[in-house]
């Protein structure tokens, strides 16, 4: 059963808001539970999939969490009044909580699945550093076809991990789950993005005091300008789009 949803202003999306001590309390709680679950994001990004993509919108509504993952969502949260300290300690990227995973109660096996080679292999290795005690493989996913993700799957079969690592970026990790989560193994299923590369110190994570400034797109366009360029000026105005467009369909 998922947590208790809150809506964020604006978007008209939802969202579980969490610091790190309840999210790896929740993560306790799912790994003694053993059954299936999910843990996603929300930025800008996953706001606009979900307000244009059925499919993707249908995945969020059904995650058992979906962290604060963005500035300017955290931001609009924020106008709620709800938050329990400051507003910047429930933003919840990948890696503000990757490192906790060893305070996580009964994890024993971890699978990492995304990534090339070498970064799959360097995650793999943090890992084993944070959480000592817990078996740790990777399945590396460059260039991803449905061959590989068959093959994914039956890897997961095998390894039967209790968290899964899931960074084949966005869209792409979550139309994985979407087509393959009633078919996987009983595990928590988290999508993390890039944050394998920047786990296994390919990708340069941005200085927190930006993250916690709300500039961490800066950072990211400063690295990799061709691939963040549209993130930042063009998607916000198909953002506002699809948002003025549902408010006057409502209207009608």
């Amino acid at each position: 059963m998922a947590l208790d949803r809150q809506q964020i202003p604006v978007l008209d999306v939802h969202a579980t808001p969490l610091r790190v001590p309840e999210l790896v309390e929740e993560l306790s709680r799912f790994i003694e539970d053993g059954s299936t679950r999910t843990v996603l994001g929300h930025n800008l990004h996953s706001v606009t999939l979900t307000l244009s993509d059925d499919g993707f919108r249908r995945l969020y509504e059904a995650s058992d969490i979906v962290l604060l993952d963005g500035a300017p969502v955290l931001w609009l949260w924020g106008r709620t009044g709800n938050a329990a300290g400051p507003v910047m300690d429930y933003r919840l990227g990948s890696t503000d909580w990757l490192p906790a995973l060893d305070q996580v109660r009964g994890l024993e096996r971890i699978a990492v699945v995304g990534a090339g080679n070498s970064a799959n292999s360097g995650a793999v290795a943090r890992l084993r550093t944070i959480v000592p005690g817990a078996r740790v493989e990777g399945f590396p996913g460059e260039d991803w076809n449905p061959g590989l993700e068959d093959a994914a799957v039956a890897w997961l079969h095998r390894e039967q991990p209790q968290l899964v690592l899931l960074g084949l970026g966005m869209p792409l990790q979550e139309e994985v789950l979407q087509r393959r989560l009633d078919g996987l193994p009983p595990a928590i299923y988290c999508a993390v993005g890039g944050a394998i590369e920047q786990l296994a110190g390919i990708q340069k994570l941005a200085p927190r005091w930006l993250g916690r400034l709300g500039l961490e797109w800066a950072w990211r366009l400063l690295l990799h300008p061709r691939r963040v360029a549209y993130r930042v000026f063009g998607e916000p105005w198909v953002l506002l789009w699809l948002l003025a467009t549902r408010r006057l369909s409502r209207k009608d």
